[in-house]
């Protein structure tokens, strides 16, 4: 037997699991953990804030596909992180979050106190819904591990409570012996009935101008072969969801976003489709417009998960199993030369996609001290690298998704799952940890970028890849158009118009203020191949509403 702290036996179990990569924020109570991490050669990352060290493993997870770990404190520290930990158990990344906690029972009826850390994790982290696993002696730590690191791999955040006098006990270790924690081969993906194949063809067969929709699993799934030899097909028009973005990238037949963030000729080719098609995608209230953006047709539902198909919105034909899968079974049971008929696939409405441009699709509203935030969006997917990851924090600049493309959806990164400010920041250090040689773009507001400024600080000292392009509308921009929308007074949601760009120039960036298109154009040598952390202080017309906006107030009209 041999004999050997519980923490090193914890990290070397981390290891066998092919970790490389762990973020967190040490406190008195992980530091021993943290620091044995690192010397094992598994580089610890640190974050000024516990939100932001989760919200990097949640990025990181993400854009890897694997698993993402984060290390904080108990107590204040498990709370400080509380938000960003609900957003990663919302947002189906691989997410383990290892916290300190306090010492376990010694059956001592009068020890020191009180413990001014004192904090109930465990029903605090379950009643948000994460699943936690506490290792209550080092016999049982071990077992701890696997079953957090099992839990974290199914999707959505897993935490572990590891109590500070199990970390420092010895654990008795047979020679040789096998770590519980192993590395899982990935799931099998599920075969669609052919009943249910059968009944979407058979709605498919009546149709003219079929519509397909894609999400997030449709893209994880690899599906987009097989959707566009079966779009073709049929005859049928392409779009995604949000987190779906530019999936169908350079097809000809590729509208872009459904919903809220949709444009003009897509809401118009949208609403003539007599039947969708919808693949791995949730159809959230933004992917609906509120209810308002596909049309009352029949709709087939595909997805892994039975519970998810017509979750948020009805569907008339339910297709359980992989997205890939699915549309390949479409294929094979619909044969060329189906739906004879194709409106979708005329010369004319061709051409009109075709001629269709974005940057035209508003009238833009610059003024002399601000831009208007979709020109910026047109000017910045010209200037940016094409080979790059967008981060989006939340809030009234996201009118600003359709106008930036990525190469696809695995660069594309929404933070609203916790429907919240905040998380951009972090959640970018973690992607641009992942794929340090892409470029990583961060677009905040100047809300949420005041919540988590000192992460400028971590992407210098850590030599993190990021341009952050800072939506500065001096506001809390949604609530000062929700407030206009209802003929209130918006001065508590307004802020001085500060400059930002100094700030990041002290803490080791480029740094720049936009106030007009030019001034951007005169930054395109800097942006076409940023060399160091890039930081654009982008002053915002704030007039400007985004469009989900004015769909969010006629909803909630309706509601009330």
């Amino acid at each position: 037997m041999t004999t050997t702290p519980t923490y090193q036996v914890l990290v070397d179990d981390i290891k066998a699991l092919g970790i490389e990569h762990v973020f967190g924020l040490m406190s008195d109570d992980t530091a021993v953990f943290a620091t044995a991490l690192d010397s094992a050669g598994i580089r610890f990352y640190g974050a000024r804030h516990e939100n932001n060290a989760i919200a990097m493993a949640e990025g990181y997870a993400y854009r890897t596909g694997g698993l993402g770990v984060a290390v904080i404190g108990r107590g204040p520290a498990t709370a400080n992180g509380m938000h960003a930990a609900t957003y990663a158990s919302r947002t189906g990344s691989r997410v383990l979050i290892i916290y300190g906690e306090a010492a376990a029972s010694t059956g001592v009826a009068n020890g020191l106190g009180p413990d001014y850390k004192g904090f109930n994790a465990t029903g605090v982290l379950g009643a948000a819904g994460i699943r936690t696993f506490v290792a209550t002696s080092p016999t049982t730590a071990r077992g701890a591990l696997a079953d957090a690191v099992a839990a974290a791999l199914q999707g959505g955040a897993a935490a572990l409570l590891l109590p500070v006098n199990v970390q420092l006990a010895a654990m008795d270790l047979a020679d040789g012996a096998v770590p519980p924690v192993s590395k899982r081969p990935p799931p099998v993906p599920a075969a669609p009935r052919s009943q249910a194949i059968d009944a979407a063809v058979a709605l498919v067969r009546q149709s003219r101008k079929p519509l397909i929709v894609a999400g997030l699993g449709a893209h994880r799934a690899g599906a987009k072969e097989a959707l566009e030899q079966l779009a073709d097909r049929i005859g049928a028009l392409l779009v995604t969801s949000a987190r779906g973005k530019d999936l169908f990238r350079g097809h000809p037949c590729n509208l872009g976003i459904v919903g809220s963030f949709s444009h003009s000729a897509a809401r118009r080719m949208i609403a003539e489709a007599d039947c969708v098609l919808v693949f791995g995608a949730g159809l959230n209230l933004l992917t609906m417009s509120f209810g308002h953006s596909l049309p009352k047709v029949p709709l087939v539902q595909v997805d892994v998960s039975r519970s998810n198909i017509g979750r948020w919105h009805p569907a008339d034909v339910a297709v359980v199993g992989d997205a890939r899968l699915a549309a390949e079974a479409l294929l094979a049971a619909l044969p060329a030369g189906s739906n004879a008929e194709r409106p979708f696939r005329s010369e004319e409405t061709l051409k009109f996609l075709a001629d269709f441009d974005i940057a035209r699709d508003f009238q833009p509203a610059n003024t002399a001290r601000t831009v208007d935030p979709r020109s910026l969006g047109v000017a910045l997917e010209k200037l940016l690298p094409q080979n790059r990851n967008i981060v989006y924090d939340a809030g009234n600049f996201l009118g600003i998704v359709p106008y930036l493309s990525v190469p696809g959806p695995g660069h594309f990164k929404l933070t609203s799952d916790f429907a919240s400010i905040g998380l951009g920041f972090g959640t970018a250090l973690g992607v641009a940890k992942a794929r340090p040689a892409e470029t990583t773009v961060l677009v905040i507001g100047d809300g949420g970028f005041l919540m988590t400024m000192g992460e400028l600080e971590t992407v210098v000292r850590e030599d993190l890849p990021l341009v952050v392009v800072l939506m500065n509308d001096c506001a809390y921009g949604a609530e000062l158009h929700f407030l206009k929308m209802r003929d209130l007074p918006v001065a508590k949601s307004v802020f001085p118009d500060v400059d930002y760009a100094p700030i990041a120039e002290a803490f080791g960036f480029q740094a720049a203020t936009v106030r007009t298109l030019d001034d951007l154009q005169k930054l395109a040598p800097m942006l076409a191949k940023p060399d160091g952390p890039v930081f654009l202080d982008c002053k915002l017309n704030a007039a400007v509403a985004a469009p989900f906006m004015s769909e969010f107030h006629e909803f909630e009209t309706r509601q009330h």
